[in-house]
């Protein structure tokens, strides 16, 4: 077998060389506009990122102001027994108010040097005693005793329980007081005093001789003795320490052993003034409201109503009074009531109770 080699022509040659140098320069193109396309996807998805501004978050913090800065006010402070609330420690204003519907004050703290319940000089009251245009300054509550209506914080009940109350005032007096009681709301405090010839805090045994012109008073603090009247006109007093009469925060519990002192107190021998209305402006803080009932005259004194007087007005107390049943006893009642900014009732045979406007 034999093989045949053809020499192209020069002009085939020529054709050749023309075709390999479109082919290169072809491919040359072909791989140029591919890198041109990758460069420009590459910089459509970098470039974006790299321009992009970064976001800059500014926290904005006012400026405090010194007059913002507030400077914790001193708290009054109410002592009273142990068991005394610590709930109650802003200083309130008792007012005595015919007004049927009792306002709550919110607590708040007073600067004593700012309010004053000051009085004015001598036997005058000064500008802290008188009550807002509605009578009602302030308080923890309200209750109504023989139709007199109060609004107030600390209330001390003075009530007679001589034996000169029979059946029918008896039955009045602890009808009224034990309503009184229940219109009681918390954080109030309250006391009730009973007296004849001593004096005692409810809820204590009593054992009285009066021919002997002694008395025993017993309670869970301890025995307090009194002694009969030494010269004519003159009261029973204690002999050596003497009770005092603590606050009691008002509660369902305590309610319900108040209830159950009124009913079971024993009327006694005896009636004077004095030594319980004592012990109730001596309670400590002193009441903002008393309400002091009494079916009798004893120990009602010109002298005494006038130490009286002068001891409600400096403890800033109001005394309300309330003759039961007993005309003889109105003149020294309406004294303590209107010395003192007080209201006065007077209960007729009938039972039926009227405050009476105090000129």
């Amino acid at each position: 077998m034999s093989h045949v080699f053809i020499k192209p022509t020069p002009e085939q040659q020529r054709a050749l060389q023309r075709q390999r140098r479109n082919s290169m320069v072809a491919s040359i193109l072909a791989a140029f506009l591919v890198m041109v396309l990758i460069g420009l996807v590459l910089a459509f998805i970098l470039l974006p990122g790299y321009f992009k501004e970064t976001q800059v978050m500014v926290a904005y913090h006012a400026p405090v102001q010194q007059d913002d800065q507030v400077e914790q006010q001193k708290k009054t402070k109410i002592t009273s027994k142990p068991t005394a609330p610590s709930a109650s420690q802003a200083r309130v204003i008792a007012a005595n108010t015919a007004s049927p519907v009792a306002i709550p004050v919110p607590d708040l703290e007073f600067n004593e040097s700012e309010v004053s319940l000051e009085f004015g000089s001598g036997d005058d009251f000064g500008a802290g005693w008188e009550m807002g245009d509605e009578g009602a300054a302030g308080g923890g509550g309200g209750t109504t005793f023989f139709k007199q209506e109060v609004v107030a914080q600390r209330v001390a009940y003075v009530i007679d329980a001589s034996k000169s109350m029979n059946r029918q005032r008896q039955e009045l007096m602890r009808e009224e007081l034990t309503k009184s009681i229940k219109q009681l709301r918390a954080p109030m405090l309250y006391q009730i005093i009973f007296f004849s010839a001593p004096a005692w805090v409810a809820g204590s045994e009593v054992e009285l001789v009066e021919r002997g012109g002694y008395a025993k008073v017993t309670d869970e603090t301890g025995s307090y003795e009194w002694e009969g009247p030494k010269r004519k006109m003159s009261g029973w007093e204690p002999k050596g320490k003497e009770q005092v009469a603590p606050w009691l925060e008002y509660s369902a519990k305590t309610r319900r052993q108040s209830e159950k002192h009124i009913e079971e107190q024993q009327m006694l021998l005896g009636t004077d003034w004095g030594p319980p209305l004592k012990m109730a402006l001596e309670m400590e803080p002193p009441p903002q409201i008393i309400f002091f009932m009494t079916d009798g005259v004893g120990g009602n004194t010109k002298d005494l109503l006038d130490d009286l007087r002068k001891l409600a007005r400096r403890k800033k107390t109001i005394i309300n009074t309330i003759s039961l049943m007993e005309p003889k006893a109105v003149d020294g009642l309406i004294y303590l009531a209107k010395e003192t900014k007080g209201q006065f009732t007077i209960v007729n045979e009938k039972g039926k109770a009227e405050v009476q406007e105090l000129k």
